[in-house]
């Protein structure tokens, strides 16, 4: 029998972070402890207002289930219908779930969670974001990355070409850029990325508004860059259509309802020869840790969600010099979660 206790939890940023769409100095999230005889599973669910979910409905989500007559070896695809058929919506809630039954997975089996995947171990170079801000902010952002391989730079304001001039002050290194669906026209989006092409830019990231399907369709034959759906990809049901706009999917858990269907997604992006980033929320190290074992299936790693706030509860996976070096612990990693005092 499976019990499930919950947590509300604030993340606190360590730097005003703005996107094309707003700024926030912190995050809400739900902590999940699954426990099934002597073994606990520790998921998250991460909410940022964008995506409209609370702690308030998480925890109702949550508190809906009944995992009473569920027994291990725990049938994940049947799980993931019922969590889906449960209720629409509660994307980051059916995550949290989601990896916590990893968490007893790899537990209970004694393996990480990459080899419950039959992946392989990967060394995983993650960008560090930069949001927007001044001139003078951004280039101390950039100063404070400095031992990271890439860097992720937030446009999409009215302020880019002034943002890539205080990076390019700073540094040369590859840049994943983040419109944040912040470019309305789709000829000046297409200006700026022939104006980017030449800054040592490695992709685009949601250039358009996700429901711009016409425009999109449009850029995505004319970019010189590739052009990655974040917002515009949400679920395993969007990566069939993303190639009419896109050259690649951001998957991050909490919009995919976790790990069970991001694995899915990866997989199919692969068979459409799509690339795939691997992005994350402000999360703790517990959801950045699960991601993370996926890490093998993916061109561009963006999971550095734990770095950038106050008081992550969690130990998860090292990061050295911008390299994410994946433990050997069973399940998604945690280095003993102390749930008792979070």
């Amino acid at each position: 029998m499976i019990s499930i206790e919950v947590k509300p939890y604030v993340l606190l940023k360590k730097h005003v972070f703005r996107i094309a769409g707003g700024a926030r100095t912190s995050t809400p999230v739900v902590l999940v402890r699954l426990k099934y005889n002597n073994f606990e599973g520790y998921g998250e669910a991460s909410m940022p207002p964008l995506y409209g979910e609370t702690i308030a409905s998480a925890q109702a989500f949550i508190k809906t289930l009944d995992f009473s007559n569920i027994s291990y070896p725990f049938n994940l695809e049947s799980i993931s219908e019922h969590l889906d058929c449960h209720a629409k919506g509660n994307t980051a809630a059916k995550a949290a779930v989601d990896m916590a039954l990893h968490d007893l997975i790899g537990k209970i089996k004694n393996v990480p969670i990459y080899k419950y995947f039959k992946l392989p171990k990967a060394e995983l170079k993650t960008s560090k974001t930069i949001g927007i801000d001044s001139a003078k902010i951004i280039e101390q952002r950039v100063a404070e990355a400095d031992g990271f391989h890439f860097l992720k730079i937030k446009l999409g304001g009215d302020n880019d070409e002034e943002i890539i001039k205080a990076v390019r002050h700073v540094t040369d290194k590859p840049l994943f850029v983040d419109a944040n669906q912040g470019w309305t026209n789709k000829e000046e989006a297409l200006d700026k990325i022939e104006w980017l092409k030449d800054e040592n830019i490695v992709f685009i990231e949601q250039p358009m508004p996700k429901t711009a399907y016409s425009d999109m369709e449009w850029l995505v034959s004319r970019s010189p860059l590739p052009l990655i759906g974040d917002e515009g990809i949400q679920r395993l049901e969007d990566v069939k259509t993303a190639s009419r706009f896109y050259h690649g999917i951001n998957i991050k858990l909490m919009k995919s309802t976790g790990l069970h269907e991001a694995f899915k997604m990866a997989k199919m992006a692969k068979s459409l020869n799509l690339k795939i980033m691997l992005g994350c929320m402000s999360e703790t190290s517990c959801a950045i840790g699960a991601a993370a074992h996926l890490g093998a299936m993916a061109d561009w790693i963006d999971l550095d969600g734990n770095l950038g706030v106050t008081n992550d509860p969690y130990q998860g996976h090292d990061v050295k010099n911008g390299i994410i070096h994946l433990n050997d612990a069973s399940g998604i990693g945690l280095i003993n979660p102390n749930w008792d005092n979070i």
